[in-house]
């Protein structure tokens, strides 16, 4: 059993305390196994509503086509309160991780990995929890400083807390606003910039949360069940 599993019945000081426990396991050193699939995490819920609607993807690494996915619907068992929204949406992701028929080798969050203040995004904590490859690849800025790099595919700029990169500010669509990538863990910082810009296939997001987002709003609107789909084995 991982021992970093812990309980979700927590207060927020606890949680806290807890985050900056974890801080401490993080690994940031490169994957060096070969990529034969990456997995896409995403929710989605109603405004006020504390039911969550949450999916994993599978893509073919090379061809960045859906192989499998599993969803689910669950109730969110802490508190929005920025910072700590990993304790919120976490417990949904990982049924679905474990319903997967299969796990690739590594998986994307839309969230932050490192790029955090207490360097405890929600890929970060996934990561430390399930002991897999993670990345974070969010729409906006949680902490650092960084410039906007140039509108131009594969530009970036770093995002930085004094002298420590946490992440990049990716340009992964000519013309359009960048993402915010940040390793998570078992992953390099570098690597994890190159991996997210292998995945943009001419949208802004790339595609493991491009389409984990276009499933979990599939599944909040009606149209697919909660379930787990493949193609086959996929191995």
């Amino acid at each position: 059993m991982n021992p970093f599993r812990h309980s979700w019945d927590l207060s927020p000081t606890e949680a806290v305390s807890l985050q900056r426990q974890l801080r401490e396991k993080i690994v940031l050193t490169p994957f060096e196994g070969p990529i034969r699939h990456i997995g896409g995490a995403d929710l989605s819920y109603n405004k006020g509503s504390d039911e969550f609607y949450a999916g994993i993807v599978v893509l073919d690494y090379k061809s960045m086509d859906v192989v499998a996915h599993s969803t689910v619907i669950r109730r969110a068992p802490f508190p929005y309160i920025p910072g700590l929204l990993s304790f919120r949406e976490i417990p949904s992701l990982m049924e679905a991780w474990e319903r997967l028929p299969f796990h690739p080798e590594v998986i994307a969050f839309d969230g932050h990995g490192i790029a955090h203040p207490r360097r405890m995004g929600i890929a970060t904590h996934f990561g430390l929890l399930t002991d897999k490859p993670t990345i974070g690849c969010a729409k906006k800025r949680l902490t650092g400083k960084c410039e906007e790099p140039p509108l131009k595919c594969g530009a970036y700029t770093p995002i930085l807390d004094g002298e420590e990169t946490l992440g990049y500010v990716l340009c992964t669509k000519n013309g359009v606003k960048p993402v915010f990538v940040s390793p998570g863990h078992r992953i390099g910082l570098e690597q994890s910039r190159e991996i997210m810009l292998h995945c943009a296939r001419g949208y802004k997001i790339p595609e493991p949360t491009r389409q984990a987002h276009l499933l979990v709003n599939r599944l909040r609107r009606g149209e697919v069940d909660s379930d787990v789909w493949t193609t086959g084995p996929g191995r």
